[in-house]
């Protein structure tokens, strides 16, 4: 029988990402009551679908829930609610790229199902250019530029292993993985802890996935797969052609104070346009304007691996049993 592998001992507060409490109280009330720019989270009876008991048990006790292969949980949804709405875990309008109705109402990325501590890669070379901690929006997220306008988010993470500024090479480790956030907090136990896994491109939430021509984002196609360790040719990530007259100009439309002045005191300027890029995702409500950030269309290119390590998995499974073509 073949060993897990062996996992580092993770912190209560880790896992759900609880310290400072004050903070996280906050965070939560923002969550359930909103605020003047932000609309309170919805959920009603659908949301319970989004629970995985079976999957969750040994994802809690730190072993895999799937042998070699990461259940994924729920994928991008392509019926995504109107932005002003706000953050909804309903089930109402839903479609994956299947075809099918592996997802929520507002979720954009894509949810890899994987036991307490596991070690979180880079998906591609980049810069570390920001580390947030928001119980209200996923936990303690780490964001890489990959340069040519991708960046891509791991969230509800317990602990970090890399710093703001910090080049990362393909499957190099950034953090260990948990359920920080309020989702893991609210469905404890029967959650299933996962890394949320998001994709941005040119400005914008995408599906690393995809049916339609351009093709998926992942280098092993809809079969996203482990970096295998041999030489990809690759050099430091071309830089990310900011627009930066709309970058300033997306941080003087932010209505909201806090987040405004977060935007406006940023020095460094790859940090600032991630804060930028953040905010106007995480907080679309509080701004008056969206203007495109980057100076020309972007297009899809397959950069990615799966963000774990080959030692730790082989591949991804898709517990409603469907399988998306080779």
């Amino acid at each position: 029988m073949e060993t897990p592998p062996r996992r580092e001992p993770l912190r209560v507060t880790e896992v759900f990402g609880l310290s400072p409490l004050g903070e996280r109280l906050r965070e939560t009330m923002l969550a359930l009551r909103g605020d003047p720019g932000t609309p309170p989270s919805r959920m009603d009876a659908t949301s319970l679908r989004l629970l995985w008991p079976r999957l969750a048990l040994p994802l809690w006790l730190g072993r895999p829930a799937r042998g070699r292969l990461v259940p994924i949980t729920n994928l991008y949804n392509h019926l995504q609610p109107p932005l002003e709405d706000g953050w909804s875990v309903r089930v109402t309008a839903v479609r994956d790229f299947l075809g099918t109705g592996l997802t929520y109402d507002s979720h954009n990325g894509t949810d890899f199902a994987v036991p307490l501590g596991t070690t979180v890669v880079a998906a591609a070379p980049g810069v570390v250019r920001r580390i947030s901690r928001e119980f209200n929006r996923g936990g303690l997220k780490v964001f890489i530029d990959h340069g040519q306008a991708l960046v891509t988010t791991s969230n509800h993470l317990a602990r970090c292993l890399v710093s703001v500024g910090q080049r990362v090479r393909r499957g190099e480790p950034i953090a260990l993985s948990g359920y920080s956030g309020l989702d893991g907090l609210s469905t404890f136990p029967f959650g299933a802890p996962h890394v949320h896994f998001n994709t941005w491109l040119g400005g914008e939430y995408v599906d690393p996935f995809s049916l339609e021509p351009g093709g998926p984002l992942w280098r092993t196609g809809n079969w996203p797969s482990p970096w295998d360790g041999k030489d990809a040719g690759e050099g430091d990530p071309a830089p990310t052609p900011w627009d930066r007259e709309a970058l300033e100009h997306t941080a003087e439309a932010c209505t909201h104070e806090g987040s405004r002045a977060e935007l406006l005191a940023a020095t460094d300027p790859e940090e600032r346009a991630m804060a930028v890029l953040f905010h106007r995702n995480y907080y679309p409500t509080r701004f008056r304007e969206r203007p495109a950030l980057y100076p020309s269309p972007v297009a899809r290119i397959p950069r990615l691996d799966l963000p774990f390590r080959r030692e730790d998995f082989d591949g991804v499974w898709f517990p409603h049993g469907v399988e998306p073509p080779k």
